[in-house]
């Protein structure tokens, strides 16, 4: 969504006017789709029970979708606050409009470290990495000798017949350590970095 849908208006609807839409005949899903059919299709609208979410390509049609939205939960006694966003794409995070855009290489590499702080932080807060480097051998005698050098190493490797799965706290780990597996590992077996979680094998060990 973000190649497109770079900016991002966030309104959310207060306790108050939850209380008072309860009682009404609208529902907060009947604004959001109130809200779409005046936008128009070239914004994105989505929600939940506390919040409309608009999705526009440029900082005037984000305000202007804003705009609608207020004047049609105005229409039905709604207050909210609305926050307006841009999607940074090398930090992977919504930001205020002030905070500039990465012009420069080290602008960008800033931006990139924020990232990687980010995931190294969560990795450690929740004790689940979130990054990974699955492996698939050709063989289960390649899996278990890789898995055995990587424990004395002390790491932490998941293994599961032909695959091994190997946690690391954020993208640039799970890349060089990839690098790392790549030339250690036979010409025929499949290395890749990806984030947690993604495509895990259940044969057993």
């Amino acid at each position: 969504m973000a190649d497109s849908d770079d900016w991002r208006v966030t309104i959310s609807v207060s306790d108050q006017a939850q209380a008072g839409r309860a009682q009404g005949p609208f529902s907060l899903h009947e604004v959001e789709e109130e809200i779409r059919r005046q936008v128009g299709r070239t914004i994105a609208v989505g929600g939940d029970d506390r919040q409309i979410f608009l999705y526009a390509g440029t900082e005037t049609a984000a305000r202007d979708a804003e705009r609608v939205a207020r004047d049609v939960l105005a229409q039905h006694g709604m207050a909210a606050e609305p926050a307006l966003h841009r999607w940074h794409p090398i930090e992977e995070q919504w930001e205020d409009p002030d905070v500039a855009m990465p012009q420069t290489e080290a602008e960008r590499q800033a931006e990139h470290q924020r990232l990687e702080d980010t995931e190294t932080a969560e990795s450690l807060a929740t004790g689940t990495p979130q990054w990974q480097v699955r492996v698939e051998f050709p063989s289960h005698r390649e899996t278990v000798a890789l898995a055995r050098k990587l424990e004395n190493e002390g790491r932490a490797p998941v293994r599961r017949w032909k695959f091994l799965i190997v946690g690391a706290s954020n993208e640039d780990d799970a890349r060089e350590l990839a690098g790392q597996i790549s030339g250690e590992a036979p010409p025929d077996a499949m290395v890749r970095a990806e984030q947690s979680g993604v495509g895990w094998p259940f044969m057993p060990s």
